[in-house]
């Protein structure tokens, strides 16, 4: 039994294995051999934070895998009335088999997970979001095959859990990221140590995208951060992804954003809907990969 927190819960021989699973999991998605992997099965869904994709992608894959999903939103458990994270992980792991979990501080999902006997998925927390960056290991290596020795450049805010997990992949897949930021949204340190050289840091956007072969951003508010909006676009309005900067990196880079988008913020229109954007065979692939993750935890 094992827990799927960061993506440092797979060795870089399984990240690889799994990203190539996943698409052969899109080529077949009702695949007799796999439609009965959840059959009399229950994945249980704490959503602290609200949610279309990671939600969605989650019920489509247990239901294509013949299980049954349950959804808590915030409301919807004693956990809103003050039960522990410990007692919730001891009572789910009797009853289901499987617990998503996406919620805010990192170390609520690390508490599920230590009192938990069945597998726990991080399905965002305030520091990491794993789920994302397998989809986008899979998008990438649909369009350009494998990622080691590649350019990616991350614009924005370099403290968001999507770029902290860009950081554990360019460890692990060995390519090059460099992060566009300002020094206030600089990555965390202790998660930055783990990169080394694969990671680097610079206050100029121009510099983070030269000959990119992947252009990456984020919303520059993200969930729980909505009375520092107009701060933080005014902080990083300079790094917002648009044709200018698209041209600075190479003629075939590609873009992706997790979503949701704020067009005009944090990447412009002519970008996200443009013939270099993947955005949504990203989105799309949120499923497929994690089709192939409950395959191996389960």
């Amino acid at each position: 039994m094992r827990h799927f927190l960061t993506l440092r819960d797979l060795s870089p021989t399984e990240l690889r294995a799994l990203v190539a699973r996943a698409c052969e999991l899109k080529k077949d998605r009702l695949n007799p051999k796999t439609r009965d992997l959840l059959r009399s099965r229950c994945m249980v869904m704490i959503f602290e934070k609200s949610s279309t994709r990671t939600r969605v992608s989650f019920e489509v894959a247990c239901a294509q895998f013949g299980g049954t999903s349950i959804f808590l939103s915030p409301g919807d458990s004693q956990m809103s009335r003050g039960e522990s994270v410990s007692d919730t992980a001891r009572i789910l792991s009797s009853m289901a088999d499987l617990i998503v979990m996406r919620t805010g501080p990192h170390d609520r999902v690390m508490t599920m997970a230590k009192h938990s006997t069945i597998p726990v998925i991080n399905a965002l927390s305030d520091t990491f979001h794993p789920c994302q960056l397998l989809a986008d290991l899979q998008t990438f290596h649909e369009y350009r095959g494998e990622m080691q020795g590649a350019r990616v450049a991350f614009l924005g805010d370099g403290s968001s859990n999507v770029c902290h997990s860009w950081i554990n992949a360019a460890a692990m897949m060995q390519f090059q990221l460099n992060i566009g930021a300002p020094a206030a949204y600089h990555p965390d340190a202790q998660v930055l140590s783990n990169a080394g050289s694969q990671c680097r840091i610079t206050d100029s956007p121009a510099e983070a995208i030269e000959h990119a072969d992947l252009v990456v951003t984020d919303t520059w508010t993200g969930m729980g951060q909505e009375e520092e909006k107009a701060k933080r676009v005014r902080d990083l309005s300079p790094f917002q992804v648009n044709h200018n900067t698209m041209a600075l990196a190479s003629p075939s880079a590609l873009f992706m954003h997790c979503l949701p988008a704020y067009r005009g913020q944090e990447v412009t229109a002519d970008v996200i809907d443009g013939p270099q954007s993947v955005v949504w065979d990203e989105a799309e692939n949120r499923l497929h990969a994690q089709k192939a993750l409950i395959e191996l935890l389960m």
